[in-house]
């Protein structure tokens, strides 16, 4: 079975794209949900320790606040990092033990590059768009503003520098052209 990493920055199409392949059967491990999921459950005490009870409203995480903090104080993302990474890696192993017998998997995760992880992985898919696009896009999403979101891009690689590392980049601009290049990696993937 070969691991395969997709990354991409924030708003550039990553979980479009790992919905595509869940259609087609292929198994898909979506780092982001994972992470946020883990936060409203088994890691909120861990969260609570280090940046106070405020950061949840009952047993929900106040997502935008805890944003605010951690995009603003990198020592705040560092610790962040380091309860949320080993907890969606640990998931992510389990994730592969129930797919031991398929061809591949993929693993979503928009800091591959940026943590090193990216080294573990038979091959690397980088989704791209235009920074103007992705801004649009998580600004609606999201409900943030411009600001939160550039806030949130200067923490992650530029493009240009993910690209030297990718095996295969796929550009979000026009959607049929973007489930073209999909298929077309999908039949690459599968020999």
């Amino acid at each position: 079975m070969k691991l395969i990493g997709l990354t991409g920055g924030i708003g550039s199409g990553k979980s479009t794209f790992l919905n595509w392949f869940q259609k087609w059967g292929v198994p898909c491990f979506e780092s982001d949900l994972v992470g946020k999921k883990l936060l409203d459950s088994s890691l909120k005490r861990d969260i609570i320790l280090r940046f106070g009870d405020e950061m949840y409203v009952g047993d929900k995480l106040d997502r935008r606040k805890l944003s605010k903090k951690v995009f603003s104080d990198s020592k705040a993302l560092n610790n962040l990092n380091e309860i949320v990474h080993p907890a969606v890696e640990e998931a992510f192993q389990k994730f592969i033990f129930k797919y031991q017998n398929v061809p591949f998997i993929i693993k979503e995760s928009a800091i591959l590059f940026e943590t090193g992880r990216y080294k573990k992985f038979d091959k690397l898919i980088l989704i791209t768009s235009p920074k103007e696009e992705r801004i649009k896009r998580v600004t609606l999403r999201d409900k943030i503003s411009e600001n939160e979101v550039l806030s949130r891009m200067d923490h992650q690689l530029s493009d240009s520098k993910k690209i030297k590392l990718a095996d295969f980049v796929i550009e979000n601009i026009a959607m049929d052209r973007f489930y073209f290049q999909a298929k077309e990696l999908l039949i690459k993937l599968k020999k």
